[in-house]
């Protein structure tokens, strides 16, 4: 099986210039190829896994990835997809949000292979040395306006009359297609893989390779992912996944995975993981068969987040989980708890209280918000509903002492199955 049929059982192949002849030129030996990403944010999102990992899929099979962070293509802002006209970033954004991008980048490809290793270049180094006259004689010539025009993100945005687009927006196919074109002439990088959104751009480049240096170039594009259920895939409630964890926690990562939809769960381990076919299989049975296992969901976010933060990362994560879910905390260490303190409401106490005969748990619970008084406190706790540390406590005369507190300072109470609430104990004014 070569890269074109791996990518094809995965359903990640949306457009492609010549299917068959990308194929088989494959097949003949390591092809260099490129994806570009324009630093929007200091961050990269989900949404920018699909592309990231083929490329990887690619270096995989042998093949060399360019990747481009597009300090000259962010200035200017791509019009695919979006329905108005973007905020243009300052060059201090610009160039901070580079550096964010780079490092993540950086994080998913073999930079050190001796046979392909990977390269990772900013598009501000050839386009800034040239002049608006250089592009507009030696670059611009070659690009009919018509065509221009009946690209998709052009006359999507076009048919708005309210919105139109700028020329800046209209002459980003220029700067991505000069990209492809100045890859191709330095490094003979012969495809451009993205989004779909990108096909209008991608071929583009491809045009103004035949036209400059009479060469043949391809482009491949993936699907743009979207939820069965209507949603925007990579968003949740809290705005945009995001793979920094200042951003998105790494908690936070795993559960957007474990609470996929139903019916994407099986297409999602095709396009976010690199489980081979058989195991996903495996797992699509059992998904079928008994879904309130979530076996294939728990698949998912292990792998994704392994792949994006690290196997120690995604075991820590799945511990987190599994203690919000009644787990013990044997074992547990303070990072790990952060990452649980993060998601339930915290409830911060003087250290002092804690000394010498204690603090009698139903007024904690009570202060901490899981019962509406002290008397509903205790009949919880004879009722055997309430947990600290995970351990079970059924007398209602129990206090707590400094002794109880994880890492000196922290309580977990439970009140049922689902209510949390985090002790904090210090030094408050």
């Amino acid at each position: 099986m070569g890269i074109i049929e791996e990518l094809e059982w995965r359903g990640l192949i949306s457009d492609c210039t010549d299917r068959e002849g990308l194929a088989q030129h494959l097949a003949k030996g390591a092809v260099t190829l490129y994806c570009g990403f324009d630093p929007t944010a200091d961050s990269l999102h989900v949404g920018s896994l699909v592309p990231l990992l083929a490329l990887r899929r690619f270096q995989q099979f042998g093949h060399k990835p360019i990747v481009v962070a597009g300090g000259a293509t962010g200035a200017i802002g791509d019009p695919s997809g979006k329905s108005a006209e973007r905020q243009l970033l300052t060059h201090d954004q610009l160039k901070a949000n580079i550096e964010g991008v780079k490092k993540q980048l950086a994080s998913f490809l073999d930079f050190d292979s001796e046979a392909n290793a990977a390269l990772l270049v900013d598009n501000a180094d050839w386009t800034a040395p040239l002049s608006f006259l250089d592009v507009l004689r030696d670059v611009g010539k070659h690009f009919k306006v018509n065509a221009m025009m009946a690209k998709e993100s052009v006359r999507a945005r076009m048919a708005n009359r309210d919105v139109g687009i700028s020329f800046t927006e209209f002459s980003y196919m220029i700067l991505q297609a000069l990209d492809f074109d100045h890859l191709y002439k330095k490094n003979e990088c012969e495809l451009q893989i993205g989004g779909s959104d990108q096909w209008g751009n991608i071929t583009a480049g491809i045009d103004l390779i035949h036209r400059r240096q009479n060469r043949q170039a391809y482009g491949l594009t993936m699907p743009l992912i979207t939820n069965s259920d209507g949603t925007k895939f990579g968003k949740t409630e809290a705005g945009a996944v995001w793979l920094d964890v200042a951003r998105t926690s790494i908690y936070q990562f795993y559960q957007y995975w474990v609470r996929v939809d139903d019916r994407d769960v099986v297409r999602y381990l095709n396009f976010f993981t690199f489980l081979p076919r058989d195991e996903i299989e495996v797992l699509a049975r059992q998904h079928m068969e008994e879904p309130h296992a979530r076996f294939a969901h728990k698949a998912l976010a292990r792998e994704a987040t392994a792949l994006v933060h690290g196997e120690e990362a995604a075991s820590e994560a799945i511990r987190a989980s599994e203690i919000l879910f009644g787990g013990a905390l044997d074992g547990i260490t303070e990072a790990t708890f952060r990452e649980i303190a993060g998601e339930v409401p915290t409830h911060e106490v003087a250290l002092d209280r804690f000394a010498g005969d204690g603090l009698w748990l139903p007024e904690l619970l009570h202060e901490a918000g899981l019962a509406q008084s002290r008397g509903q406190s205790r009949k919880d706790i004879k009722g055997g509903g309430v947990y600290v540390n995970s351990s079970r406590i059924d007398d209602d005369q129990h206090k707590l002492k400094t002794g109880d507190l994880l890492f000196g300072k922290y309580l977990l109470l439970r009140r049922g199955k689902r209510n949390y609430a985090v002790v904090l104990a210090g030094e408050f004014r």
